[in-house]
């Protein structure tokens, strides 16, 4: 009966979720567009069913994958042995990137997109494996108590110098990647150990030493991808005799139940890292019986329907949205109307984020009082809105997204060295939880529904980058509040001392 009313409470949090997008588009709708799209009730039922299966996945990882993520990290803390640490991070890194639903949403569309010469499965697993190396890396870092601000403005480095190399069709999709990596499963499991780990070490502050690892989650994709599609773009165009049989042979029907247990497979083989992840240490290096093993077992199928009903809804419910509300806006010819409901819906998904409630609960416990969680999420959601509304701008101008990208890590890097040490790791993470399970399948689908639309525009090279605006731009307002609170303090010194 617990189940029920837990998977109950689920729904209804995912239904709030969804709420501040429904509002956004529901104001433009009646309000300003007034007219509502032809298939408003296929959305409307796509919306539910992803309430359904975000729902379900929260549940299943709550009750499989959470606990016995936290039991072996708790476990491998004690150890301390740096070896097992280290493959400790880099699996679980690795198994819950690869499993991320918004992961997959973003590279099923750049498949599609490229007409195949992306491949969906080998970007999910490039990405997961740099998320993996970045974890270890990140554990390392924690271990041997190195400063965060060096390892990020090194990769920032890298990441711009790479930037200026890579082909334009790849920049905004390995931004994306980036951004999409931290989110749901990855957040709380990664900066658990990352807590955890810091908080069982004398001499390191959960606050400075034990955040981090999700903002160097962030960040390594964004280099792997581009030198990933600086090699694909190297190569020749297939053919198209064999672009067009490859559409023949998709193009032929089969059976729904044949089609259901396909896709239930696929959803298996994405979850499937996580459970040899979990199975691997539990067993063979600390050689302990699962416990509640029928309980773990119940998590991951419900980890795994959740995933099929999740992509199920995006493909009824929050891309047609993203597609039509871009359609309608453009052919309004006013672009002041498409840059507020950019800048409304960033804010508004970015306040109802549950990573980031969980963040900003965490760092409010770690900082005792120099920071408090409701002060955070405003400054993350008007970070994501500015982010968001700028990077509209750059498409609608037909702007290289490099230019901008590059202009605002160097901003980046700049404040990094001036804010003060207690905010720089957490100002990184905070840039990598903004990006929820419902904000990227509709951002992703209204950069691609006005690159569609907007006569000049590529949707591979201006249709991605959106999301990799709404993770930076934290980054900045995070930083610049506690640079104006520490020159607040000083103002206050020093006229306490006159």
């Amino acid at each position: 009966m617990r189940y029920f009313e837990a998977f109950g409470l689920s729904f209804l949090h995912a239904l709030k979720n969804l709420l501040p997008i429904i509002l956004v588009v529901l104001l433009f709708q009646l309000l300003i567009l007034q007219q509502m799209p032809d298939d408003s009730l296929t959305m409307a039922a796509g919306l539910i069913i992803v309430a359904l299966g975000v729902a379900l996945f929260l549940q299943g990882l709550e009750l499989g994958i959470f606990p016995v993520g936290k039991s072996l990290s708790n476990q491998f803390a004690r150890q301390g042995s740096v070896p097992v640490l280290l493959g400790f991070g880099f699996s679980l890194g690795f198994s819950a990137v690869v499993a991320e639903p918004a992961l997959i949403a973003v590279a099923q569309q750049a498949e599609q997109i490229s007409e195949g010469r992306i491949d969906g499965l080998t970007l999910r697993l490039l990405v997961a494996a740099s998320v993996g190396a970045v974890t270890a890396l990140g554990v390392f870092r924690i271990i041997f108590g190195h400063p965060i601000h060096h390892y990020m403005i090194v990769g920032y480095i890298l990441v711009v110098i790479v930037t200026f190399f890579a082909p334009q069709e790849i920049v905004g999709l390995a931004y994306d990647s980036g951004g999409v990596t931290t989110n749901v499963v990855t957040v709380p499991l990664i900066a658990a150990l990352g807590i955890g780990l810091a908080a069982s070490i004398r001499g390191r502050s959960p606050l400075k030493d034990g955040f981090g690892l999700v903002a160097m989650a962030v960040m390594v994709p964004m280099i792997s991808v581009q030198l990933y599609g600086t090699w694909v773009y190297s190569q020749p165009t297939p053919a198209e005799g064999f672009l067009d049989s490859g559409a023949d042979h998709s193009e032929e029907p089969s059976p729904p139940v044949l089609k259901v247990l396909l896709d239930l497979a696929t959803m298996v083989r994405d979850v499937l890292p996580i459970i040899i992840t979990i199975l691997f240490f539990q067993y063979l290096v600390l050689r302990r019986p699962l416990a509640n093993l029928r309980q773990v077992v119940f998590g991951f199928v419900l980890v795994i329907v959740g995933l099929y009903a999740f992509v199920i809804g995006l493909k009824l419910g929050l891309f047609p949205i993203g597609a039509s509300m871009a359609e309608q806006l453009v052919q309004q010819h006013n672009q002041l109307l498409i840059y507020l409901f950019a800048f409304l819906i960033g804010f508004a998904t970015t306040m109802a984020e549950p990573a980031l409630l969980a963040i900003g609960r965490q760092a409010e416990e770690a900082a005792a009082g120099q920071i408090h969680a409701g002060t955070i999420r405003i400054l993350v959601a008007l970070g994501v809105a500015i982010g968001i509304t700028i990077g509209v701008w750059r498409l609608i101008h037909g702007d290289p997204i490099h230019y901008y990208i590059i202009g605002s890590y160097l901003v980046v890097i700049l404040l990094t060295l001036a804010a003060p040490r207690y905010i720089v790791a957490l100002a990184y993470d905070l840039g990598g939880v903004t990006t929820s399970e419902v904000t990227v399948p509709l951002v992703t689908a209204l950069g691609i529904g006005l690159a569609s639309h907007i006569e000049g525009r590529s949707v591979l090279i201006d249709g991605f980058g959106l999301i990799a605006f709404a993770s930076i731009f934290p980054i900045i307002t995070v930083m610049l509040y506690a640079l104006w609170g520490e020159w607040c303090s000083r103002a206050n010194r020093t006229e306490d001392s006159v």
